[in-house]
């Protein structure tokens, strides 16, 4: 069975773990090696066990932790080649355990298989993810500015999906963030917004996930209380009923979330 748990979600840091029982695998490691490895621990998952981490992109809340991590446990290391790049010069030791990833192309990690798909962002060549294992599969899709056919393909087929939904617009808009901060989020290599985060969780669930996750939550510009109001009023005006077709949660800022089967 393939689990998926947050470790940390949000502006500050954002970390979580894939698992089929026997492979272990991080997506990101934007918090403390400190708190990843407690984090793992308490979970019941030795870290010298990882199999690996996936870095979706080289922005400190996505790689704070790496340093520390893969220097204690020589872990491989696997992003697109301008996210490698980025994080080699950042980690001197880096490049020894480099696994270059086309995005688009799949590869596998232990026993869970890989997709990779490229996400706009203002990062060099930021990437999101899809693991399958067991006929199951979860994607992990944050910090984009808009939907991609690469994206609506990359999380084709899930049965979980870790969707952003970063900021309220009204609240970003009328907030005290300098305008070319603004401008930054609201753009097209920025973040998705509620709504369009409720969109690309229909999309999901309309082709078979039962399971959603919203993650990458503003701390300033959003709450969980308005994040789940906004998708589950789009999920259900679609007909989609939360809690019955749909599991639909937020995924804590600064602590592990729950296990969720996939």
């Amino acid at each position: 069975m393939l689990e998926l748990c947050t470790l940390a979600s949000g502006s500050s840091g954002n970390s979580l773990l894939v698992s089929d029982g026997r492979t272990h695998i991080l997506v990101d490691a934007g918090i403390s090696c400190r708190r990843i490895t407690n984090s793992l621990k308490a979970l019941g998952v030795d870290p010298r066990e990882l199999a690996g981490v996936l870095i979706t992109h080289e922005h400190t809340d996505h790689m704070a932790g790496l340093a520390t991590l893969t220097k204690q446990l020589r872990l491989p290391v696997y992003a697109s080649r301008g996210t490698g790049r980025q994080l080699c010069y950042r980690i001197a030791f880096l490049e020894e355990l480099f696994h270059p990833v086309t995005p688009g192309e799949g590869f596998s990690v232990g026993g869970i298989d890989v997709e990779s798909f490229s996400t706009p962002h203002d990062a060099a060549e930021s990437t999101g993810f899809a693991l399958s294992a067991g006929g199951r599969k979860a994607a992990v899709v944050t910090d984009l500015g808009y939907v991609t056919p690469e994206v609506l393909k990359g999380i084709r087929g899930a049965d979980l999906l870790v969707c952003e939904a970063n900021h309220d617009v009204e609240w970003l808009q009328s907030g005290p963030y300098p305008y070319y901060l603004k401008a930054r989020i609201l753009g097209d290599r920025g973040h998705l917004s509620n709504e369009a985060g409720a969109e690309l969780a229909w999309t999901a669930v309309e082709g078979g996930a039962r399971t959603v996750v919203l993650a990458h939550l503003s701390h300033e510009n959003n709450t969980p209380q308005r994040a789940h109001e906004v998708v589950r009023a789009l999920l259900e005006r679609r007909g989609a009923a939360v809690g019955r077709d749909v599991i639909l949660e937020v995924a804590p800022r600064s602590e592990a979330g729950r296990r969720y089967p996939v």
